[in-house]
């Protein structure tokens, strides 16, 4: 699938007030060959948690000690999981037509697109906010821009990271933050 034209929705720079932020965990980079094995979707209305969706996948093959030394989570955790087919179709009913927002986000689009065209025909139409776009504005001296290096610098807690819940959690934590320092230096 990695050769298909993706007819996602678009990129925006903005600072919505009502947006769901996703992350996803898998058992490798490619969405071609590799697999999702958490999905999270955390709804923001007015700026405040409204709602969460999270869930574990069975994926069709092992998962490895790498992933697992990763992320936390190992075959016995996702034997009684449900299959992609159902997950993903929850997780879009769950985001409906909100914008998604996510960071280095297009690796989780990319992911929850594919998989959703493969299971049921769906294309991923919503737009996108990507939070990593604004941290390489503002914080061009860090030494890298990873979430969990952003999260530092602004003293966010990144206990948990690597798990898709909390890291819409810190990304949401990051997103705030940064949308506040553009607003100071008048960088929208």
């Amino acid at each position: 699938m990695s050769s298909i034209k993706r007819r996602k929705g678009k990129s925006r720079i903005a600072f919505p007030e009502d947006y769901c932020v996703v992350d996803i965990e898998t058992t490798g980079l490619d969405p071609a060959e590799n697999e999702i094995i958490e999905i999270a979707a955390v709804r923001y209305r007015g700026g405040r948690k409204d709602a969460v969706f999270t869930t574990l996948i069975k994926p069709e093959h092992r998962i490895s000690p790498f992933i697992t030394e990763l992320t936390g989570i190992d075959d016995g955790m996702v034997s009684d999981a449900p299959c992609i087919s159902g997950a993903i179709m929850d997780f879009y009913e769950f985001a409906g037509n909100d914008i998604l927002m996510g960071y280095n986000v297009n690796f989780d689009i990319n992911f929850l697109y594919d998989n959703l065209l493969r299971c049921h025909g769906i294309l991923l139409e919503n737009d996108f906010v990507d939070v990593l776009r604004f941290a390489r504005k503002v914080l061009p001296l860090l030494p890298d821009r990873r979430q969990t290096t952003v999260a530092d610098h602004y003293g966010i807690s990144v206990t948990g990271a690597h798990r898709a819940e909390k890291d819409c959690e810190i990304c949401n934590a990051c997103y705030l933050c940064l949308r506040d320092e553009m607003r100071r230096q008048d960088l929208e």
